[in-house]
């Protein structure tokens, strides 16, 4: 397996040699923001040393290390790190420095935990270089290549394929559509066999109720949840959904909604919205110009940017366009998320980056405010990135809240997220297991990005 370059311009924002421990670092009188409730801690010295949590108290009960760094935290306000539960990291071998990009634009919004929802070979030991501090990147969780109805023939070839990636030492297994029940079945059986999970799309075949019955570990984009949700009786009840079924939204049951997600409550499965990348492909407000122009737009290539611009100008222009049903969809799904919500069905924070207008890192941010748009606190939102990340996972212990024996993945802000999920956007530095990257030297990175595009 090919290695990636360690030492390249990014890399050197790294403070110190990529395996040596650092020294200790304090936050000092800095308003806590644990996670663990709706709530702030004021006037805290957090320190960290070997990548986790070793102190936290009253910054007149805390001492600081004599040999540690110092962050002056008044009037700031520190955080978990964020994950992004739906990313997509380059799966092409040969192209090292956009894959590089892309997983420090992830790290300089916050992003501390990624999982990979499209996986490929080096993306093994890329996870490895991120654990080690060989290279500035969340976290990686990755699943192994797509089990579709294009890759999996037969259920025999996936009991093989499910096998390979168990043991190849992928943490879960990506579904995408196109499967249908004897094929899906049989990658369910592999999977419980060998104890991993399997996770994505719900094909047409396959269908959300059976997917659920499974014990499927998360559903993403809310794929499959419209066609259960049509009224009895609908004309559309046997047409083919279309991009996550907005062409049946019209003949949506709203009363549906809530057994819907107490059901899925029952089942045990979690759902990862990508709100922001519906609404950036389907509404036909911002236009695509609008949104091609935003700021973020310089840390992707003018190519990628044309691509996204022509595959929104030509679905509004096709003749079979509803702006109206369009409309009618995203409203569905901020119901259906509030119901989840409400109902006691996790969500996990998620954008589907890079994808249409969806910058890897910013498009966080946009998920985010659509997630309190839907009905969710500030609070309720930003825990589908941190707290509800870790239950998931089983690792509460681990990350996701600030407390001494936590992960040192930590986000230091200018102002109060939970009172307003925007203040997450441009944060004072990020803390990547102890090693600390302030605003400076993330802007830094963010112009070499940019300049790279430039250029092109």
């Amino acid at each position: 397996m090919a290695r990636l370059p360690t030492v390249i311009a990014l890399a050197s924002l790294l403070a110190g040699p990529a395996m040596a421990v650092p020294p200790p670092t304090a936050f000092v009188n800095v308003t806590v923001v644990p996670m663990d409730a709706d709530r702030l801690i004021r006037g805290q010295t957090v320190v960290v040393h070997d990548g986790h949590i070793v102190e936290m108290g009253a910054v007149d009960e805390i001492g600081v290390p004599e040999d540690a760094r110092t962050i002056d935290g008044e009037g700031r306000y520190l955080m978990p790190g964020l994950a992004e539960m739906h990313a997509h990291i380059p799966p092409q071998t040969g192209h090292e420095q956009y894959t590089l990009d892309t997983l420090f634009l992830y790290v300089a919004n916050g992003i501390t935990f990624a999982r990979g929802m499209l996986g490929a070979p080096h993306h093994l030991e890329l996870r490895e270089q991120a654990e080690r501090g060989e290279i500035i990147s969340p976290r990686i969780y990755t699943s192994g290549p797509s089990l579709n109805g294009d890759s999996v023939a037969s259920p025999a070839s996936a009991h093989q394929m499910v096998v390979a990636q168990w043991a190849a030492g992928y943490d879960f297994l990506k579904i995408h559509p196109g499967l249908d029940r004897s094929r899906y079945d049989a990658i369910v059986a592999a999977a419980r066999e060998h104890g991993i999970d399997w996770a994505g799309h719900v094909s047409h075949e396959v269908g959300l109720l059976h997917a659920l019955e499974t014990g499927q570990a998360t559903v993403d984009h809310l794929d499959g949840y419209i066609a259960p949700l049509l009224r009895d009786g609908s004309p559309k009840s046997d047409m083919t959904p279309s991009f996550f079924g907005w062409n049946l939204a019209d003949e949506v049951d709203e009363e549906k909604i809530v057994p819907l997600a107490r059901t899925t409550q029952e089942a045990g499965t979690w759902n990862v919205p990508t709100e922001s990348l519906l609404q950036h492909v389907l509404l036909p407000s911002p236009a695509a110009e609008e949104l091609a122009a935003r700021d973020e737009m310089r840390f992707v290539s003018p190519e990628l940017r044309a691509q996204w611009v022509e595959r929104k100008n030509n679905l509004l222009s096709d003749p079979d366009y509803d702006p109206e049903l369009a409309r009618r969809f995203i409203a569905v799904r901020g119901r259906l998320i509030k119901a989840l919500h409400d109902e006691g069905a996790g969500l996990l924070l998620g954008s589907d980056a890079p994808q249409v207008f969806n910058v890897p890192g910013f498009s966080i941010h946009h998920e985010l405010r659509m997630l309190v748009e839907a009905g969710l606190t500030p609070y309720e939102a930003l825990a589908t990135g941190t707290v509800n990340v870790a239950t998931f996972l089983g690792d509460e212990d681990v990350f996701g809240t600030i407390a001494v024996g936590q992960r040192a993945d930590l986000v230091l802000l200018e102002a109060n997220p939970l009172a307003d999920v925007g203040n997450v956007r441009e944060p004072a530095g990020v803390m990547l297991s102890g090693r600390w990257l302030p605003a400076a030297k993330l802007r830094a990175g963010l112009q070499e990005i940019a300049a790279r595009h430039r250029q092109e």
